[in-house]
Protein backbone atom coordinates (compact mmCIF):
# COMPACT_ATOMS: atom_id res chain seq x y z
CA UNK A 1 0.00 0.00 0.00
CA UNK A 2 3.16 2.46 0.36
CA UNK A 3 2.89 2.68 -3.80
CA UNK A 4 -0.65 3.62 -3.23
CA UNK A 5 -1.05 6.83 -5.17
CA UNK A 6 -3.05 9.69 -3.07
CA UNK A 7 -6.16 9.88 -5.01
CA UNK A 8 -6.37 6.19 -4.07
CA UNK A 9 -5.78 6.68 -0.72
CA UNK A 10 -8.24 9.06 -0.10
CA UNK A 11 -11.09 6.87 -2.07
CA UNK A 12 -9.79 4.48 0.35
CA UNK A 13 -10.32 6.40 3.53
CA UNK A 14 -13.98 7.92 2.11
CA UNK A 15 -14.79 3.97 2.78
CA UNK A 16 -13.47 3.79 6.27
CA UNK A 17 -10.17 2.42 5.31
CA UNK A 18 -8.22 2.79 8.19
CA UNK A 19 -4.91 1.45 6.98
CA UNK A 20 -5.50 4.02 3.77
CA UNK A 21 -5.38 6.53 6.34
CA UNK A 22 -2.62 5.48 8.40
CA UNK A 23 -0.54 5.63 4.79
CA UNK A 24 -1.83 9.03 3.93
CA UNK A 25 -0.86 10.30 7.44
CA UNK A 26 2.72 8.59 7.05
CA UNK A 27 3.00 9.99 4.05
CA UNK A 28 2.43 13.46 4.59
CA UNK A 29 2.19 14.16 8.30
CA UNK A 30 5.93 15.88 8.54
CA UNK A 31 5.46 18.10 5.64
CA UNK A 32 2.34 19.47 7.04
CA UNK A 33 3.64 19.70 10.64
CA UNK A 34 6.56 21.78 9.23
CA UNK A 35 4.00 24.07 6.88
CA UNK A 36 1.87 24.97 10.47
CA UNK A 37 5.09 25.12 12.65
CA UNK A 38 5.87 27.74 10.33
CA UNK A 39 2.72 29.43 10.25
CA UNK A 40 2.56 29.38 14.11
CA UNK A 41 5.31 29.15 15.35
CA UNK A 42 4.45 27.32 18.27
CA UNK A 43 5.25 23.36 18.40
CA UNK A 44 2.52 22.22 20.55
CA UNK A 45 0.16 24.09 19.00
CA UNK A 46 1.45 23.12 15.68
CA UNK A 47 0.73 19.15 17.01
CA UNK A 48 -2.62 20.12 18.27
CA UNK A 49 -3.38 21.32 14.52
CA UNK A 50 -2.02 18.34 13.06
CA UNK A 51 -4.17 15.77 14.70
CA UNK A 52 -7.20 18.14 13.37
CA UNK A 53 -6.28 18.39 10.25
CA UNK A 54 -6.02 14.62 9.62
CA UNK A 55 -9.26 14.01 11.53
CA UNK A 56 -10.75 16.57 8.89
CA UNK A 57 -8.92 14.34 6.06
CA UNK A 58 -10.71 11.33 7.61
CA UNK A 59 -13.95 13.15 7.80
CA UNK A 60 -14.28 14.87 4.56
CA UNK A 61 -12.36 12.33 2.26
CA UNK A 62 -15.76 11.73 0.65
CA UNK A 63 -16.22 15.26 -0.32
CA UNK A 64 -12.62 15.59 -2.01
CA UNK A 65 -13.26 16.42 -5.66
CA UNK A 66 -9.91 15.81 -7.48
CA UNK A 67 -9.81 19.76 -8.22
CA UNK A 68 -5.90 19.72 -7.04
CA UNK A 69 -3.74 17.18 -5.49
CA UNK A 70 -4.32 15.32 -2.53
CA UNK A 71 -1.47 17.19 -0.86
CA UNK A 72 -2.74 20.82 -2.15
CA UNK A 73 -6.13 19.42 -0.44
CA UNK A 74 -4.16 18.54 2.65
CA UNK A 75 -2.22 22.08 2.82
CA UNK A 76 -5.14 23.87 2.32
CA UNK A 77 -7.19 22.84 5.15
CA UNK A 78 -3.75 23.01 7.47
CA UNK A 79 -3.90 26.88 6.31
CA UNK A 80 -7.09 27.28 6.96
CA UNK A 81 -6.78 25.38 10.76
CA UNK A 82 -3.29 27.54 11.59
CA UNK A 83 -4.78 30.55 10.72
CA UNK A 84 -7.82 30.06 12.66
CA UNK A 85 -5.39 29.07 15.21
CA UNK A 86 -3.47 32.46 15.09
CA UNK A 87 -7.19 34.39 15.29
CA UNK A 88 -8.25 33.14 18.27
CA UNK A 89 -4.96 33.18 20.35
CA UNK A 90 -4.00 36.65 20.08
CA UNK A 91 -0.29 36.75 21.85
CA UNK A 92 -0.08 37.75 25.28
CA UNK A 93 2.38 41.12 26.22
CA UNK A 94 5.30 40.47 28.61
CA UNK A 95 5.13 41.70 31.55
CA UNK A 96 8.67 43.64 33.27
CA UNK A 97 9.17 40.90 35.78
CA UNK A 98 8.77 37.85 33.16
CA UNK A 99 11.06 39.89 31.01
CA UNK A 100 14.03 40.41 33.14
CA UNK A 101 14.33 36.80 33.97
CA UNK A 102 15.20 36.06 30.42
CA UNK A 103 18.15 35.31 30.05
CA UNK A 104 20.23 37.06 26.91
CA UNK A 105 21.43 34.27 24.70
CA UNK A 106 23.06 37.06 21.77
CA UNK A 107 26.46 36.61 22.52
CA UNK A 108 27.28 33.00 23.05
CA UNK A 109 29.05 30.79 21.08
CA UNK A 110 26.24 28.99 19.81
CA UNK A 111 24.46 32.32 18.51
CA UNK A 112 28.07 33.11 16.85
CA UNK A 113 28.55 30.26 15.04
CA UNK A 114 24.75 30.43 14.11
CA UNK A 115 25.25 33.72 12.47
CA UNK A 116 28.13 32.58 10.15
CA UNK A 117 25.98 29.70 8.86
CA UNK A 118 24.47 30.76 5.25
CA UNK A 119 21.41 28.49 6.51
CA UNK A 120 20.33 29.61 9.78
CA UNK A 121 20.62 33.57 8.31
CA UNK A 122 18.38 32.70 5.55
CA UNK A 123 15.81 30.99 7.80
CA UNK A 124 16.06 34.31 10.31
CA UNK A 125 15.89 36.30 7.17
CA UNK A 126 12.23 34.36 6.49
CA UNK A 127 11.12 34.82 10.02
CA UNK A 128 11.14 39.32 9.38
CA UNK A 129 8.99 38.45 6.02
CA UNK A 130 5.17 38.82 5.86
CA UNK A 131 2.94 36.40 6.78
CA UNK A 132 1.86 36.55 3.39
CA UNK A 133 5.60 36.46 2.06
CA UNK A 134 6.68 33.91 4.31
CA UNK A 135 3.66 31.75 3.27
CA UNK A 136 4.26 32.15 -0.31
CA UNK A 137 7.97 30.93 -0.13
CA UNK A 138 7.02 28.10 2.30
CA UNK A 139 4.75 26.43 -0.18
CA UNK A 140 6.73 27.26 -3.57
CA UNK A 141 10.38 26.70 -2.16
CA UNK A 142 9.84 23.79 1.15
CA UNK A 143 6.92 22.32 -0.31
CA UNK A 144 7.61 22.44 -4.00
CA UNK A 145 4.37 23.52 -5.01
CA UNK A 146 3.57 25.40 -8.44
CA UNK A 147 2.21 28.96 -8.83
CA UNK A 148 -1.22 27.24 -9.59
CA UNK A 149 -1.21 24.96 -6.27
CA UNK A 150 0.14 27.87 -3.78
CA UNK A 151 -3.09 29.90 -5.64
CA UNK A 152 -5.55 27.17 -4.67
CA UNK A 153 -3.93 26.46 -1.51
CA UNK A 154 -3.75 30.67 -0.18
CA UNK A 155 -7.26 31.42 -2.24
CA UNK A 156 -5.55 33.73 -4.62
CA UNK A 157 -5.01 34.86 -7.92
CA UNK A 158 -1.77 33.23 -9.69
CA UNK A 159 -0.80 36.88 -10.72
CA UNK A 160 -0.67 37.63 -6.88
CA UNK A 161 1.21 34.56 -5.90
CA UNK A 162 3.96 35.64 -8.29
CA UNK A 163 3.92 39.17 -7.16
CA UNK A 164 3.97 38.07 -3.81
CA UNK A 165 6.60 35.82 -4.49
CA UNK A 166 8.37 38.51 -6.32
CA UNK A 167 8.60 41.01 -3.48
CA UNK A 168 9.49 38.06 -1.27
CA UNK A 169 12.65 37.06 -2.87
CA UNK A 170 13.45 40.90 -3.28
CA UNK A 171 13.38 41.37 0.64
CA UNK A 172 14.68 38.40 1.00
CA UNK A 173 17.83 39.46 -0.63
CA UNK A 174 17.97 42.85 0.97
CA UNK A 175 18.24 41.35 4.55
CA UNK A 176 20.82 38.74 3.36
CA UNK A 177 22.72 41.91 2.25
CA UNK A 178 22.36 43.37 5.74
CA UNK A 179 24.26 40.00 7.56
CA UNK A 180 26.99 39.97 4.72
CA UNK A 181 25.53 37.86 2.43
CA UNK A 182 25.85 38.95 -1.45
CA UNK A 183 24.08 36.72 -3.60
CA UNK A 184 21.75 34.16 -0.99
CA UNK A 185 18.85 33.51 -2.99
CA UNK A 186 18.77 32.66 -6.85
Amino acid sequence: MQTTNDDVLISRIANGDRVAMQVLFARHHVRVYRFVLRLVRNEATAEDLISEVFLDVWRQAGKFEGRAAVSTWILGIARFKALSSMRRKPEQELDDETAERIEDHADNPETELAKKDKGAQLRQALTRLSNEHREIIDLVYYHEKSVEEVAAIVGIPEATVKTRMFYARKKLSELLKEQGIDRGWP
